[in-house]
């Protein structure tokens, strides 16, 4: 057997050149040409005609009818990622936890190669001492190493997120809406990309936490590339984070800077989220870091800005046209959302996306609120 591993990286006459010498070349068999090949990629073979520049719609499982049979690695369930890291135990003599290995699958809800990446930074980078046992806080920090370092494994996932039949399904979940007719064909595509996944309760979710955050990550590429120089106003002489500082130098960026940059990525219906964590990813850039927490498929976005001691929850809703007015059910959310955050300061963003508004200009303010909880917090019009 012959292995084409990372087949689908090649596309367009490229990609269709290899598979016209497959086909030409199986029809000879047993003649100078193996009995048997094995093409390795994150895609379907029946997928390989879009990725060439062939139809979008494929009425046979194969478009060059050699295919025997398609294999797909399945994630690791619980059981099999306490095995695997018990094996790293067994060789090593390095504990992990049952919490940790909990957490791992939480956050990687078995998918292969995070599994494996997750353990690789915890035993090899940050407890390299096999006498330090691996903990939840470990397989945390862990986890942003892999989200900020990007390997080629998510940066292949990542761009397939360009591709029109990847956006018209990962758009409107992202945004919390209901999207149109899709193809069978298509959603069997993103799931087989392992982007998504039905949740038996949930529906259409995506696949992980580490995804979840990657995600939008990607997706605000261009518009970091785009955001203007921005003076760090929100930093006190001593160093630290000054949350009204920042709520006035936010409030001066989105009124100036706003419109322009809602037009600096394909998905418009969660632009101004993306526009909203570009900016704070360049105010944790000075020694802080912004969590992105997973409840963006249900109509609403979670951020945390962790800077030194300073911790700020946000809370983002849309409002657009036919919906109530989000605040209550805004205020209700991030009660909940500080509620497991202790002492933290709470922002609500409400993102106007309405027809017949003023201008970004005029329309963005911020006033005070109190939660159901009795929560002191702020309330902003973008």
């Amino acid at each position: 057997m012959v292995l084409f591993d990372e087949i689908d990286s090649l596309t367009n006459d490229a990609l269709l050149s290899v598979l016209r010498q497959l086909r030409d070349g199986y029809r000879r068999r047993p003649s100078h040409f193996p009995w048997s090949l094995a093409l390795i990629g994150l895609r379907d073979v029946r997928d390989y005609k879009v990725a060439s520049g062939g139809s979008d719609r494929l009425n046979t499982a194969s478009p060059f009818n050699i295919k025997s049979r398609s294999l797909t690695m399945d994630n690791f369930s619980a059981d099999d990622l306490v095995t695997l890291y018990g094996q790293h135990s067994t060789d090593t003599g390095q504990l992990v936890t049952p919490e940790a290995c909990g957490r791992a699958f939480d956050l990687t809800q078995g998918q292969p190669w995070l599994v494996n990446a997750l353990a690789k930074v915890a035993v090899e980078e940050l407890a390299p001492d096999p006498r330090i046992p691996i903990t939840p806080e470990l397989i945390d920090q862990a986890k942003h190493v892999v989200i900020q370092r990007q390997d080629t494994h998510l940066d292949s996932l990542a761009e397939r997120l360009r591709e029109p039949r990847v956006q018209a399904i990962i758009e409107p979940l992202l945004a919390g809406l209901v999207p149109g007719t899709l193809p069978a064909d298509d959603l069997q595509f993103v799931q087989d990309l392992g982007l998504v996944r039905l949740d038996p309760q949930e529906g259409l979710v995506i696949s992980n936490p580490i995804y979840a955050a990657i995600i939008p990550r990607y997706l605000t590429v261009t518009t970091r590339a785009f955001l203007p120089a921005i003076t760090p106003t929100w930093i006190t002489p001593d160093g630290h984070l000054d949350v009204d500082r920042l709520r006035d130098a936010f409030l001066a960026f989105w009124r100036r800077h706003g419109q322009p940059l809602l037009g600096t990525t394909a998905y418009h219906e969660i632009a101004p989220h993306l526009v909203l964590m570009a900016f704070l990813d360049r105010v944790a850039n000075g020694g802080g870091r912004v969590e992105r927490e997973a409840a963006v498929g249900r109509g609403r976005l979670d951020l945390r800005l962790e800077y030194g001691a300073v911790v700020l929850a946000i809370e983002v809703k849309v409002w657009r046209d036919g919906d109530a007015d989000p605040r209550e059910d805004g205020l209700h959310q991030l009660d909940g959302y500080l509620n497991g955050l202790g002492n933290a300061a709470g922002w609500l963003i409400i993102f106007e996306q309405r027809r017949n508004q003023p201008p970004i200009a005029e329309r963005t303010s911020a006033e005070p609120a109190i939660t159901p909880g009795g929560r002191a917090v702020t309330v902003i019009h973008a």
